[in-house]
C-alpha cells in the first residue's frame, strides 16, 4: 500500500496544469456552485463506521462515495462500499475504525482503483488517521486532527465563546482537588453544579453534583480529569445548530431541539439521544439569538484557523429565556442528517456541500447574508425528527434477529412493519412511515448502550413540553420488539462507545 501512496504523490503534474486552471473559473452564487459539484471529478470518500452522518450526500457531489464498516443495507446502497472483516484489535472508538479500515487491502484497492488525488472525510479521526490517508494518498478535507482537537477541548470552548461575544453558563475553569475544594471554588454558582471535563460526549463525562454523596460517585473521575468546567446548573432545554465558517463568511442552519436522556432511547443520563427541525422550535426571538451567536463563534472560530463543518449546543433556560453556549463539535454529527436534508438544504444545497466547497479550492462568490436570511424563514423549514435508539438493559446477549433499513409504517393498533426497502429518508410519505437505519445486525453483541438503529420521520417525537409523544413511544417498541438476542454464557463485558 505504501507504494501506491508513493506512486501517487511522485506524478509530475507540470502538464497538466493548464487544463485545471481553465476549468477552475470563478464560481458565483448558490447555482454555480451546485452544478459545480454536479459535475465533480474528485474522487471524494466519506469513511466512517456507517454513511449517517452524511446520507444522501452522493446525490449532491459526482464522485462522492462511502467507505464504511458497517454494511446497513445488505449491499444495496449503490455508492458504499464495505470491506469483508480482516483481524483488528477491539474498537475503542470511530477513529480506531476509520484507521482499521485505511490499513484495510480491499479500503486501499478501492480508494486506488477511484482515480487520482482522492480526499477524505471522516466523522471522527486522529493523527494516527492523517497518516495512514497521507500514505494511501489522500488528502483530509478536515481541518487538522490537532487543531480539531484543541478546539473541541470544552474548556477552550468557553474561551474561543468568551472571545466572541457568546456567553456560557455561568462559570468557573478550574482544577478540583476534593469537595471541600470544590464548595470553595463554586461558592458563587450555588449548591447545584454541572462538572464537564474537557471531553467526552453523551453524557459520559458530564456530573451532576448537588451534595457530597453525588461528589463521592464522581470523584476519580473529576480530580483525574484536571482543569474541568463547573457551571451553575439551571433548567435548561437541549439544542442544537450546525454551521459552515468559509472565506466569505459563517453560514448557520436552522435551531434544532435535542432529545436527551430518554430512557426510552439511551441509558445515559443527560446523554443525547436524537433531534427535531421543525420552524418554530422555540421562540423567534430566542432562534434568531441563536442564529446571531452562531455566525459569531463561526467568524472567531476561522480566526483560530478552523474551516468548515461545525455544530454548537445551546442551553435555554426556562426560567429566564437566557441562551448559553454549550459545547463545540468541530465535525459534521449526529445532527447533521437533519440539517443535510431539511427543505431549505434541497432549495439551496446541504450545508456540508460549503464544507466541500471551502476545501476544493476555488474561487468562489456567495451571498451569505442572502443564505442566511433564507435559512432563517419559517417557509423553508419543513419538520422532521430522528431517534437513535441504543439498547436500554444492563444486559449482553447476541443478536438473532434484527430489522432491515428501510421504510417501515404503523398501523393503527400502533404495531411497525416493514413496507419496501429505501435508503433515501425523504421516500416517507407522512408521519406514519418512517426510515430506519439499522446498525446493529445479526450476530452483533448487543450490550447496555450498544446503537441499534436510527429512527427517521416527519413530523415531531415530543410534545410541547419536549416529552416523548405517544407516537414516538410507539415507533420505538415497534423496532425494539423485531430485535431479538440469545444469551451468553460466561457474560461478556463488551466496551462502548458513541458510533454516530
Amino acid at each position: 500500500m505504501n507504494v501506491a501512496a508513493k506512486k501517487s504523490t511522485s506524478k509530475k503534474p507540470a502538464k497538466s496544469a493548464a487544463r485545471p486552471r481553465s476549468r477552475r473559473k470563478k464560481l458565483n452564487g448558490i447555482s454555480d456552485i451546485r452544478r459545480y459539484f454536479h459535475r465533480n471529478e474528485t474522487p471524494i470518500y466519506f469513511i466512517s463506521a456507517t454513511n449517517f452522518n452524511l446520507l444522501g450526500m452522493d446525490e449532491w457531489c459526482r464522485n462522492f462515495k462511502y467507505v464504511n464498516y458497517l454494511d446497513c443495507y445488505d449491499g444495496r446502497h449503490p455508492n458504499t462500499f464495505v470491506p469483508s472483516e480482516a483481524p483488528h484489535q477491539e474498537f475503542e472508538s470511530i477513529e480506531d475504525i476509520n484507521n482499521y479500515m485505511l490499513q484495510h487491502k480491499e479500503v486501499l484497492d478501492y480508494i486506488k482503483a477511484g482515480g487520482r488525488n482522492p480526499k477524505a472525510a471522516f466523522l471522527m479521526f486522529d493523527q494516527k488517521t492523517e497518516q495512514l490517508a497521507r500514505r494511501a494518498g489522500m488528502q483530509v478535507w478536515f481541518p487538522k486532527a490537532k487543531l480539531r482537537n484543541r478546539v473541541d477541548d470544552k474548556i477552550e470552548t468557553v474561551r474561543i465563546g468568551d472571545r466572541a461575544g457568546v456567553p456560557s453558563v455561568p462559570n468557573i475553569l478550574a482544577k478540583v482537588e476534593d469537595y471541600a475544594d470544590l464548595r470553595a471554588k463554586a461558592k458563587k454558582l450555588g449548591e447545584d453544579l454541572v462538572i464537564q471535563s474537557a471531553y467526552g460526549d453523551s453524557g459520559h463525562t458530564t456530573f451532576f453534583i448537588s451534595n457530597e454523596g453525588d461528589w463521592k460517585r464522581h470523584a476519580d473521575e473529576i480530580v483525574t480529569a484536571g482543569e474541568v468546567k463547573i457551571m451553575k446548573r439551571i433548567r435548561c432545554r437541549g439544542s442544537a445548530i450546525e454551521a459552515c465558517t468559509t472565506k466569505k463568511g459563517t453560514i448557520v442552519g436552522p435551531l434544532m431541539t435535542e432529545l436527551v436522556g430518554f430512557r426510552e432511547l439511551t441509558p445515559y443520563k443527560g446523554g443525547w439521544c436524537g433531534n427535531e427541525i421543525f420552524a418554530e422550535a422555540f421562540t423567534p426571538q430566542i432562534r434568531q439569538t441563536a442564529r446571531d451567536l452562531t455566525f459569531k463563534f463561526g467568524e472567531e472560530l476561522r480566526k483560530t484557523g478552523y474551516r468548515g463543518y461545525f455544530e454548537l449546543d445551546f442551553l435555554i433556560d426556562q426560567d429566564t429565556g437566557d441562551i448559553w453556549l454549550g459545547e463545540l463539535n468541530p465535525r459534521v454529527t449526529g445532527a447533521s442528517s437533519m440539517t443535510n436534508h431539511a427543505a431549505f438544504a434541497h432549495a439551496d444545497a446541504p450545508l456540508f456541500l460549503f464544507h466541500l466547497l471551502e476545501f476544493s479550492g476555488i474561487d468562489f462568490e456567495l451571498d451569505i447574508d442572502a443564505v442566511n436570511g433564507r435559512w432563517a424563514d419559517a417557509e423553508n423549514i419543513d419538520s422532521w425528527s430522528q431517534a437513535v435508539i441504543k439498547h436500554t438493559d444492563d444486559s449482553v446477549d447476541i443478536l438473532t434477529a434484527a430489522p432491515q433499513s428501510g421504510i417501515y409504517h404503523m398501523n393503527p393498533d400502533g404495531s411497525v412493519e416493514f413496507a419496501r426497502f429505501d435508503y433515501h429518508r425523504r421516500a416517507v410519505a407522512s408521519e406514519n412511515e418512517a426510515f430506519f437505519l439499522r446498525i446493529s445486525d445479526v450476530g452483533d453483541y448487543r450490550y447496555e448502550g450498544a446503537d441499534l438503529g436510527i429512527l427517521i420521520t416527519r413530523g415531531r417525537l415530543m410534545t410541547k413540553n419536549f416529552r416523548l409523544n405517544d407516537r414516538a413511544r410507539k415507533w420505538i417498541k415497534g423496532f425494539r420488539d423485531k430485535f431479538a438476542g440469545k444469551s451468553l454464557t460466561p457474560r461478556l463485558e463488551p466496551g462502548a462507545f458513541k458510533i454516530l
